[in-house]
């Protein structure tokens, strides 16, 4: 079977600390490029095979993007979003479907209840039920039936990896990254994820990242687009209180986590991270992005400890705060 790298090829990210005592550590692999894409710091095994599962969603988006589908601001966010549920972002998806008079029903991902508490309460107060377009990836995949539509796919299977969109997507990634994609597997949304080394996906979210608007190629135009909405528009990317929105609120980070540990993150002046939690938390992965551009010089260290108050990292004694997840990187 082939996975991702083990535990001897990790090092520790990040530790919970209770009244000063290390109860937990997570162990993982980072890498950190320059602005210009040079290999700046290699923390563990970054050239083995991950699945970057919702980190993958910037790949997307701009496939998407480049295959006839004009997405921009908030559009462009959901599209890459991991969305929490909200009113908004449920307008949002809505309003994506429409433009091709698409059915919810037409969505491949599961049912779901929205992640926002408040949206969630609402739900229940009203008498609602699961569905498609309360699930987290649902504007990914309003933006791939859109993209579907636009170049005559079947909508019927477009979650299928011989799909043209599909591979389209693929094709996408790899031009982006530099690497051929070494397994497809599927994930938790139904649509493809793809293992590709943390280096690569950092050098692909990197090309999208500081990618110019006037570039004479489509997929750094759109590149561009995608960085710019996800940057004026980080409530649509995740939602209230989640940590990419926090993160690109704060400190004007691009940051996409992904599940099971995985998280990108470029700052403004290009500097970009990926990396991966190898027991899948990913209640430290924002944390240890953050310092790694910190400890590069690209991102302000005051500004990444006021951050940390707001990511519900604490370690909590009855309702005392007794300690902290802390990055150690």
């Amino acid at each position: 079977m082939t996975g991702t790298f083990s535990s001897a090829d990790a090092v520790e990210l990040a530790v919970v600390e209770r009244n000063g005592f290390t109860e937990s550590r997570h162990a993982g692999s980072a890498v950190v490029l320059s602005p210009e894409g040079e290999l700046l710091r290699a923390l563990g095994d970054v050239a083995s095979p991950v699945l970057p599962r919702s980190a993958l969603k910037p790949f997307i988006a701009v496939a998407v993007m480049s295959s006839g589908v004009t997405l921009r601001g908030e559009d462009a966010a959901i599209a890459t979003a991991s969305h929490s549920g909200t009113a908004a972002h449920v307008a949002l998806v809505r309003g994506l479907l429409a433009r091709a008079s698409l059915p919810e029903s037409a969505l491949g991902c599961p049912p779901a209840t929205p992640g926002d508490r408040t949206a969630y309460d609402e739900l229940v107060r009203s008498g609602g039920q699961r569905e498609r377009v309360y699930m987290t990836c649902s504007g990914k995949h309003a933006a791939m039936l859109l993209a579907c539509v636009a170049n005559g796919w079947p909508l019927e299977g477009y979650l299928d990896p011989a799909h043209p969109l599909q591979r389209r997507i693929l094709d996408v990634l790899e031009r982006l990254t530099g690497e051929r994609a070494t397994a497809t597997a599927v994930d938790g949304c139904g649509a493809p994820v793809h293992a590709i080394s943390l280096t690569g996906l950092a050098r692909g979210i990197q090309k999208i990242t500081t990618a110019a608007a006037s570039s004479p190629f489509a997929l750094f135009r759109e590149g561009a687009a995608l960085t710019e909405a996800v940057r004026e528009n980080p409530w649509a990317i995740a939602g209230p209180g989640q940590p990419d929105t926090i993160a690109i609120e704060r400190v004007g980070v691009f940051a996409k986590f992904g599940a099971e540990g995985v998280m990108v993150m470029t700052a403004p002046d290009g500097t970009t991270t990926a990396l991966k939690v190898l027991d899948g938390s990913s209640r430290a992965s924002t944390i240890i992005g953050l310092r790694l551009l910190a400890n590069a010089g690209a991102i302000d260290d005051a500004a990444v400890d006021r951050v940390a108050t707001e990511l519900d990292l604490w370690v909590m004694g009855g309702e005392r705060r007794v300690g902290e997840i802390r990055a150690t990187v």
